[in-house]
């Protein structure tokens, strides 16, 4: 059965913030700012000690939009049951680390986080609704950025995998797919939440980025043996933020550099856990930018003896690249899934720059299956765009529809090409923070929640179009594509 779903995250999503013994995550510290650049995503990720400094002195979360979410934490009945009722066969979330272990590396779970989590498997199985589970969704305790230094400390591997096994004995009855990391390879984006490395706090920022990115593999690959150990009738997977890049020209310099985009952005990643070892080209990457990788002894063997099962990855846009100065000063910047990159003309782009491209999934889809022959999972996928609550509470999102539609096409044709894809959850099921820039404007939801960038609002759930579009297409299992 194909799984048709949708996705949200702990951290843009929950709120409950302290409650129950939760305690702070780098996505805590996240602060939304009205009169910043809404399209730059970089002018919001570069956290700094002073910022984080600031963020543990706020004695409210005004301000931090992430720390209130839309209160999925007392409001998940409802938002499931709304989930149900368009017809959801999956629901991907995120179990925030920092409310199981607050500080991250104590021994013992705190039972009060883990009876949340009981309370939503219990209303995901009273719906029918199969749980797709995120161990680690940019929710790193602030502690372990603060006393460790993230994951660049080697003592990180233990205390994930703590956490890991805690879900794992407790859940292996409920979760019957579950994904390591959110988008891994962010640790070259979006450093901080990914791998909680400060840049002011590190000597050399790209050497502990891919050391704290190695430590992550080796993370991955035993949290894989302990689901395969524990709950064996689960599957394990791997995730990335897919970086589709083309040539800007044909010119070969410009096929090579946009070959190398890929290997850097995307399969390096994919290589280590879905082939579980290095890719060679790795090699001149580190030396060219003086980088020693320092494993342990048994890390080859770990990652080798531990692949996943299956490859999950978020899809948005795609751009394009080139290696010569001269063609770089003639193209425009656009943006994209939290990395900046350059415009194709053959495409238009959304209010936020991102640059929508069908096809470009199903090309994603092929290329990912012919390399690796594993299961792909489309985890993520989706439009954020400003919706107007209209009078009387609808809202009329035609875009979304349309934006959602042709990738489903493409999906579609994917699967006709040969590609086995287990399901596919759009972002989001409902309205939640943007993870890039905090703000509540930029929607992505079927389900409208009344909350604005200031956070007021009745908090309110409405339906969208798009929430009765989703619901037919479920329903023909993707054979209705009309609009609704």
């Amino acid at each position: 059965m194909f799984l048709w779903g949708g996705a949200i995250a702990a951290c843009q999503a929950e709120g409950g913030f302290g409650e129950d013994h939760k305690g702070m995550s780098v996505s805590d510290i996240s602060f939304y700012d009205p009169h910043s650049d809404r399209v730059d995503l970089s002018k919001h990720s570069n956290i700094t000690s002073e910022l984080i400094e600031q963020a543990l002195n706020a004695d409210s979360t005004k301000g931090y939009p992430k720390r209130d979410g839309v209160d999925f934490y007392h409001r998940y009945a409802e938002d499931i049951a709304l989930c149900a009722e368009m017809g959801f066969k999956v629901f991907r979330f995120s179990i925030a680390w920092s409310r199981i272990f607050p500080n991250g590396d104590e021994q013992e779970p705190n039972l009060k986080g883990l009876e949340f989590y009981d309370r939503v498997f219990d209303e995901l199985e009273k719906h029918h609704i199969e749980p797709l589970v995120t161990l680690s969704h940019f929710e790193l305790p602030l502690h372990i950025v603060n006393q460790y230094g993230g994951w660049k400390d080697r003592k990180v591997i233990e205390m994930f995998t703590n956490f890991a096994a805690v879900l794992f004995n407790r859940y292996k009855h409920r979760v019957r797919y579950w994904i390591t990391f959110n988008e891994i390879n962010a640790g070259r984006f979006a450093t901080f939440k990914s791998t909680g490395i400060v840049e002011d706090r590190t000597e050399n920022y790209l050497q502990d980025i891919y050391q704290a990115v190695h430590h992550q593999f080796v993370a991955s690959a035993l949290a894989v043996k302990l689901c395969h150990d524990i709950a064996p009738e689960s599957k394990i997977g791997c995730m990335i933020a897919r970086l589709t890049t083309y040539p800007a020209t044909c010119h070969p310099d410009d096929i090579m550099q946009a070959t190398l985009d890929d290997q850097y952005g995307n399969f390096f990643y994919m290589d280590v856990m879905v082939r579980g070892y290095y890719p060679s080209y790795m090699n001149r990457y580190f030396l060219e930018n003086s980088i020693e990788i320092i494993k342990g002894e048994e890390d080859d063997a770990i990652l080798r003896n531990n692949i996943v099962d299956f490859i999950s990855l978020s899809y948005y846009v795609s751009s394009i690249t080139t290696n010569d100065k001269e063609r770089l000063k003639s193209l425009q910047q656009t943006e994209g899934n939290l990395t900046r990159g350059l415009k194709n003309p053959y495409l238009i782009a959304s209010d936020w720059g991102w640059q929508i491209d069908p096809v470009g999934l199903r090309y994603s889809l092929n290329t990912i299956y012919d390399r690796y022959q594993k299961p792909l999972f489309i985890v993520e996928n989706g439009l954020g765009a400003e919706d107007i609550l209209e009078d009387d509470h609808k809202i009329h999102d035609a875009y979304r529809i349309s934006y959602l539609k042709e990738h489903i096409k493409q999906m579609k044709e994917a699967i006709i090409d040969g590609v086995e894809l287990i399901g596919y959850t759009p972002w989001s099921a409902l309205d939640i923070i943007s993870s890039g820039t905090s703000e509540m404007s930029k929607r992505y939801g079927f389900i409208y929640v009344d909350k604005d960038d200031e956070g007021k609002g009745t908090l309110n759930r409405y339906p969208k179009d798009s929430f009765y579009w989703y619901k037919q297409i479920i329903e023909s299992n993707g054979a209705d594509l009309h609009n609704w």
